[in-house]
């Protein structure tokens, strides 16, 4: 994220002695990405950040692939997915391919018992229902409905929920996410037609500094498999920080919807971009105000990109029979559009309350079991009259 954060106590200047209140060394750690020429952070630990005493084994987490090479319209119900304790259990991978993984989870517990370290990808996790608190090396943050989590890959993390009831839609990246750059200055800044900036993004506020020494179960998960370290030290214990590379949230509901006098197509509701795949947030907006415009969308052809469209609450006018928690997936080189009665249904509307995530990604996306066993079967038909 191209914003500057700083945090905590550190040096004045970097590579530089920075001294405990005993005379000893604080460690400092450079946690950067794409080598050297990316996104880093200045780290300062209690204790070595490097002390491994156990590697005990690992788990593959692999998405079992029911569907390679698909061409069909599917509709899956994702709160048919059932709650699980474990964090980790919890996470099921319903459509995949080499650059992203989209996951249903609804875990009823807090991670606690173990800390989570995702090296493949960055995390984002949108917040359906449930509210607590995101833990990391790098600081505490709040969350509550409708936020997104934007999780640094390498970002050691705990989550602590508020209650059982859970619901999370989460995209791993295997692209760095970053801010649109239509949105962005030269120098990084987000520009004033921009749907949202700087002040709505939340960095990390509270730093906790754990100084433990012991027997801590690190899960860390690399090319489809799910590492058991145990490290010698808390890893909470960073005292300061300073860079660029940290985890954030943003709510959807600070998500200011550009709008026109005809329907504006989904690039207006971009929130996040990498290389490989774009996510929208479809928010209540006022409708067109053309006065013969047609607020509901055009039909289009998705050629180059699959569309993946996560439904979170409100009255989606485009399609019939839609409900919170259903995911659509339209891949790339057919047509689809509104639902048939949905065109005439929105003429004359003003305004509409849907709330939804899309994910459009540029490589096909291989359908997974766990999707298959949540799908309806025959949504592709559902433009028949």
């Amino acid at each position: 994220m191209p914003f500057y954060h700083k945090l905590g106590k550190i040096p004045h200047k970097r590579h530089t002695i920075f001294r405990k209140p005993d005379g000893s060394l604080y460690y400092e750690q450079l946690f950067g990405t794409i080598g050297f020429d990316g996104m880093s952070t200045n780290l300062y630990h209690v204790h070595r950040p490097t002390q491994v005493k156990e590697i005990k084994g690992k788990k593959d987490v692999t998405p079992k692939v029911a569907i390679e090479n698909n061409m069909q319209s599917f509709r899956f119900h994702g709160f048919k997915v059932k709650p699980e304790d474990d964090y980790l259990d919890s996470r099921k991978a319903v459509l995949t391919n080499s650059d992203c993984t989209i996951i249903l989870a609804a875990p009823r517990k807090s991670l606690k018992d173990y800390f989570y370290k995702n090296t493949d990808a960055d995390e984002l996790i949108f917040i359906h229902k449930g509210s607590g608190t995101l833990r990391t090396m790098l600081g505490n943050i709040d969350f509550k409905y409708g936020d997104y989590l934007l999780v640094p890959r390498g970002v050691i993390y705990q989550i602590d929920f508020d209650s059982d009831e859970n619901r999370l839609f989460i995209v791993e990246s295997r692209r760095p996410i970053y801010t649109p750059k239509r949105y962005r200055n030269w120098f990084g800044q987000l520009l004033e037609h921009s749907p949202f900036c700087e002040r709505d993004l939340r960095a990390p506020e509270t730093l906790e500094t754990i100084d433990e020494k012991g027997d801590f179960l690190m899960k860390v998960k690399k090319q489809n498999a799910v590492f058991d370290m145990v490290y010698a030290t808390h890893p909470f214990d960073v005292v300061g920080y300073d860079g660029f590379n940290f985890p954030y949230a943003f709510s959807i509901h600070d998500f200011e919807p550009i709008t026109g006098r005809i329907h504006q197509p989904p690039p207006v509701h971009q929130t996040f971009e990498t290389d490989a795949f774009v996510v929208c947030s479809f928010v209540p907006r006022l409708y067109d105000y053309h006065p013969e415009s047609i607020p509901a969308p055009y039909n289009h052809s998705n050629i180059d990109s699959d569309e993946v469209l996560y439904y979170v609450d409100g009255d989606f006018m485009s399609r019939n029979d839609i409900e919170a928690g259903h995911i659509s997936l339209h891949p790339a080189g057919i047509p689809h559009g509104p639902h048939p009665g949905a065109v005439e249904r929105s003429i004359g509307k003003e305004k509409t309350e849907e709330l939804a995530v899309m994910v459009d990604t540029f490589k096909p996306l291989m359908v997974t079991e766990e999707a298959m066993a949540i799908s309806d079967g025959d949504y592709y038909r559902s433009w028949l009259e």
